[in-house]
């Protein structure tokens, strides 16, 4: 790095992104803080005048502080009553969160305790919630938590600075700005404390008004109109771009704006974010869809091109079970790939997973959580091979898994066969010699009401099918994770090569 400005991750739309999410971010803190003052307010207040009830109602409030955020997160978009994935779960999870330090605060602040007492727990709601309000974006609720998850699949320190430091930065004003005006309120507190508790209570009343009445006004702006479509993505960098190609093609051609949904976790929470209607489409593939969302079996090794029969009986369940339109692969497929070093392949003269599991019994072995549960990964690959390691194996995000190998914390992983880290690393991909992962061709998935409602999208999604060979793919890849270039960029940059190839094509004609 020289210094110069703007380094080579950094695009225009990356800055405008920064500027959205921060929004997002804002929403999702206020909204919740809203929603926290208007029960804490009464409540402290009843509890107050109750001092029984105070440490249950506390240790209510404490409770779901132990719970690890990302637990609530998870727990909450399964109920049916909150829609599932997005903005509404997440902001029940803030409010919970946010309770406890506003009902101390209130509960030591009206037990006549020092004054400042009383506005700490907003200060400290306000700090968590602006923390707590990056995980988030697991469950697709936005905010600045999409460039953290993005940065840590990309393994790139920059984006999850692009996250992080304008969330600190937000926590920093709250606080200080609320500083500020618990001193201005200082001033006047000795003639307001002489009013009475009548008065108390009615500036709480309005306080929750005023709450409640923010609240229903920022749920009630304006979401995306009837001319945008929202694109989703799971969150490795594969998924990024590809996200980002459905997403460019559309603007390009059609009249049609396109919302990011970009980093929406695994596949069971983007499955049920596309068929819910909460995203409009999305890549997947074909073998995830067949094991892990239908709950198939793998055909058997003699079937006649398994690839072309799971991709049609896969478009049929998809569309009968789920209502849901699967289009014809982009031109590549990406497998799990079972890795190891190269060099220790090369001096035990391995090059299967058959002739690799004599060895396992003296290796540790790192796998993606998703990979770890699925139907089609860890404990049916340990089965049909005869592994076993030297331990529990090591379970972390997938954009670490190889550089944990590459540097040797971990002998074994199962990574993605078109991901560029597998050269650059020097990495070498272990045959599947008894045919246990099925075909992995990517295909774009969509909700048939969507492409009802858009008909023009479908000669645009069907105009990619073929277009991406897996080398292409893995080169496009290498781009973001080695190059540090942004995915935006990379997209961009390949659909001037294919634009380009296209004239040249027709001159030659």
């Amino acid at each position: 790095m020289t210094g110069a400005w703007p380094p080579p991750w950094w695009d225009g739309a990356l800055a405008r992104e920064i500027l959205q999410r921060s929004g997002e971010h804002l929403l999702l803190v206020g909204t919740a803080l809203g929603l926290a003052l208007a029960i804490s307010l009464p409540l402290g207040l009843w509890i107050s005048r109750r001092p029984r009830w105070a440490g249950v109602v506390l240790a209510a409030a404490s409770t779901v502080q132990t719970i690890p955020s990302l637990a609530i997160f998870g727990l909450l978009i399964t109920v049916p009553l909150l829609g599932g994935i997005g903005t509404n779960p997440a902001i029940v999870a803030l409010t919970l969160y946010a309770l406890l330090p506003l009902l101390r605060g209130l509960v030591t602040g009206l037990a006549q305790v020092p004054p400042g007492l009383k506005e700490a727990g907003l200060r400290v709601a306000t700090v968590i919630g602006v923390g707590v309000a990056t995980i988030a974006a697991a469950i697709g609720a936005g905010g600045l938590g999409v460039f953290i998850f993005r940065g840590i699949a990309t393994v790139n320190n920059s984006l999850i600075l692009a996250g992080a430091l304008p969330a600190a930065a937000i926590a920093l004003a709250a606080d200080g700005g609320q500083g500020l005006l618990e001193r201005r309120l200082a001033q006047r507190r000795p003639k307001a404390a002489r009013r009475g508790g009548r008065r108390s209570r009615r500036v709480a009343g309005s306080l929750a008004a005023l709450a409640l009445a923010a609240v229903v006004g920022l749920r009630l702006l304006p979401t995306a109109g009837g001319g945008t479509v929202r694109i989703g993505s799971k969150s490795f960098t594969e998924q990024l771009i590809l996200g980002e190609l459905l997403a460019q093609q559309i603007e390009a051609d059609t009249s049609l704006k396109v919302q990011r949904d970009f980093g929406l976790g695994g596949s069971g929470l983007i499955h049920e974010a596309v068929r819910r209607g909460r995203i409009d489409g999305y890549v997947e593939y074909t073998g995830t869809a067949w094991t892990t969302l239908l709950g198939q079996t793998p055909p058997p090794p003699e079937t006649l091109d398994p690839a072309r029969k799971v991709f049609e009986d896969t478009r049929r369940l998809y569309a009968a079970r789920f209502g849901l339109a699967v289009f014809p692969s982009l031109g590549f497929e990406n497998s799990f790939a079972i890795l190891v070093r190269r060099g220790e392949a090369k001096r035990l003269g391995i090059a299967s997973i058959s002739a690799a599991a004599p060895h396992t019994p003296g290796w540790r072995a790192g796998f993606g959580y998703e990979f770890l549960n699925r139907p089609d990964g860890f404990p049916g690959l340990v089965r049909r091979y005869g592994l076993r390691f030297a331990g529990p194996p090591e379970a972390m995000d997938l954009g670490l898994t190889y550089r944990a190998l590459a540097e040797g914390q971990v002998d074994l992983i199962a990574g993605d066969s078109t991901n560029g880290l597998i050269p650059a690393l020097d990495l070498q991909q272990l045959t599947d010699d008894r045919h246990y992962f099925p075909p992995y061709d990517a295909v774009p998935v969509f909700n048939a009401a969507s492409l009802r409602r858009h008909p023009e999208l479908e000669p645009v999604i069907t105009a990619l099918s073929g277009r991406i060979p897996a080398a292409t793919m893995q080169r496009l890849n290498a781009q973001v994770d080695l190059e540090g270039r942004s995915v935006a960029e990379v997209v961009r940059g390949w659909r001037l090569q294919e634009a380009g190839d296209a004239g040249s094509a027709s001159g030659r004609r």
